[in-house]
């Protein structure tokens, strides 16, 4: 069994989205038990941010955490990212990463229940 919530912005899914996954006789109450714990630890964190002197967001602190969702306006052709609930698309998450060029980076993806 699997407890799943979304964020709606806008009136449409599209912010962030939670996982838990439990055994088939798990409790729907203690999944919840172990989610609100997770959404409240995620909710604190802030990946990126503005600069009043530089326009656009930026990545706060050299390690930013999201989730791959899907770009309506792009037909299926690009994903999207959903970084501290905000969607983001690829042209704005290469501006934030310009800071860092020369740099090396690692991309790791894990299932949306696993904690990141």
């Amino acid at each position: 069994m699997d407890l799943d919530t979304d964020e709606l912005v806008n009136g449409e899914l599209g912010g962030y989205h939670f996982q838990v996954l439990g055994d088939a006789e798990d409790d729907l109450f203690k999944l919840m038990g172990r989610m609100v714990p997770r959404i409240r630890r995620l909710l604190g964190l802030q990946h990126v941010t503005t600069d009043p002197y530089s326009p656009g967001w930026h990545i706060a602190d050299m390690l930013v955490r999201g989730q791959i969702s899907w770009d309506e306006n792009e037909e299926g052709r690009l994903t999207l990212l959903v970084i501290d609930g905000r969607q983001v698309t690829w042209r704005q998450f290469g501006r934030m990463l310009m800071t860092f060029a020369g740099s090396q980076f690692k991309l790791e993806i894990k299932d949306k229940s696993e904690e990141i």
